[in-house]
């Protein structure tokens, strides 16, 4: 669906180990920005879409999450809308917001991801990423990612997925393993991805991890499961992220100069093809390049779904920034570093800003905006106009399950 929501506010959290602050302080943290940010009250939200992933298994609210944070900050009566969709909860919930407001359905509309990981107890963490598969599944999944290991040589990975870590690490390792036998793609190359993202974050102030790395000092770190070192593998976290949505008729209401807009957001799922065909992800962006009017040689920033370092390279090549299996070439040769051709991921992305899943998608949108605006400092891309957005949120066989791809124009 082509989209012409306009972006009013943003508002955003810093990422983190938040044991003291519970589910409700950190979404109403996030909605209290982003309105202040909008200049709009909170009795002018019309709508509310809120995306969450795991507050059920990790603090036990299960349900009607989304009222229950926004009743904390007085906020009753309107429309809201609890969306889970893995690590694509929020884009998806921003998906539906922008979506009603094109339709003309609202003129203002509120999209929050929220999410709250650390616990004491980490099995708990790791259940919500073993819950983004297909549970009926798991003794074969399980299997193939230990078989996986065992042939390659991967002493680490060969088993404790899913007990000392999340188990999508170790689908990550398996797939950087057949990228590497594949295409040649090197350990530097995928090491060089975390070294980018950790430069990168250490100018933001709301990441989880500031410290800059070099990719000798990735390549150094603890092995979690072979090629993936530690800072290969994006780290849990607590936040979130919220964005207030208005219609373009609201937008000249109430005067917004150069405005940045939602012009396309592709919501597909995943299904099952061979290994190596076009899925999900290629799918998605096609159609938001066509929907936009654009294409990757526009883009002037990319923030994309780094749960791993190699899951970063093989997001350049089905987004169509270059050939496939010459996504490594685009961390070596500097391309996607700020300074470069197209810098990607100068949140810190996901490897160092932290991945609270539900909050992950929406503090994309934040980040781009803030490009777009030309409000990001020392990060800041020079001359940015058009970003892009990749989220994607669990696994079925070959594919992912969610993918959302967002395009922002100002």
């Amino acid at each position: 669906m082509k989209l012409n929501a306009v972006i009013a506010g943003v508002g955003m959290t810093p990422f983190g180990k938040h044991m003291e602050t519970g589910l409700k302080a950190l979404g109403a943290d996030a909605v209290q920005l982003a309105i202040a940010d909008s200049g709009l009250g909170l009795d002018d939200l019309q709508a509310a879409y809120v995306g969450n992933a795991a507050a059920g298994l990790v603090t036990g609210q299960e349900c009607i999450r989304g009222q229950v944070i926004l009743r904390s900050i007085g906020l009753g009566k309107l429309p809201v809308v609890n969306v889970e969709n893995a690590c694509a909860s929020s884009s998806t919930a921003l998906h539906e917001a922008a979506a009603m407001v094109s339709a003309g359905l609202y003129d203002v509309v509120l999209a929050l991801g929220v999410e709250k990981l650390y616990h004491a107890d980490k099995r708990k963490s790791f259940a919500a990423f073993s819950g983004a598969v297909d549970v009926e599944a798991m003794q074969g999944i399980m299997k193939r990612l230990q078989e996986s290991a065992k042939e390659s040589g991967a002493k680490s990975g060969a088993s404790g997925a899913g007990e000392k870590r999340s188990m999508f690490m170790d689908i990550y390792a398996a797939a950087a393993r057949g990228h590497m036998a594949n295409y040649g793609t090197t350990v530097e190359q995928f090491a060089g991805v975390s070294a980018k993202n950790s430069f990168h974050g250490s100018m933001n102030p709301r990441a989880q991890f500031r410290e800059a790395l070099s990719i000798e000092d990735v390549l150094a770190s603890p092995m979690i499961a072979e090629p993936l070192t530690r800072p290969m593998c994006s780290p849990i976290g607590d936040g979130a992220a919220a964005v207030v949505l208005v219609s373009e008729a609201k937008a000249r209401e109430l005067g917004i100069q150069k405005p940045v807009k939602i012009t396309s957001s592709v919501l597909r799922s995943g299904w099952d093809h061979e290994y190596g065909e076009d899925g999900a992800g290629e799918v998605c962006s096609r159609t938001a390049y066509e929907e936009a009017g654009v294409g990757p040689e526009d883009l002037s920033v990319v923030e994309l779904h780094d749960a791993s370092a190699p899951a970063e390279v093989m997001a350049y090549e089905y987004l169509g920034l270059c050939p496939k299996g010459e996504g490594g070439k685009l961390v070596s040769d500097g391309t996607t570093r700020l300074g470069g051709r197209l810098p990607v991921n100068t949140s810190g992305g996901l490897l160092r800003k932290g991945h609270p899943v539900g909050a992950t998608g929406i503090a994309q949108i934040v980040e781009l905006a803030e490009q777009l605006q030309g409000r990001s400092g020392d990060r800041q891309v020079e001359g940015a106009r058009v970003g892009l957005a990749q989220n994607g949120g669990g696994n079925i066989g070959p594919d992912v399950a969610a993918m959302v791809v967002t395009i922002l124009q100002s």
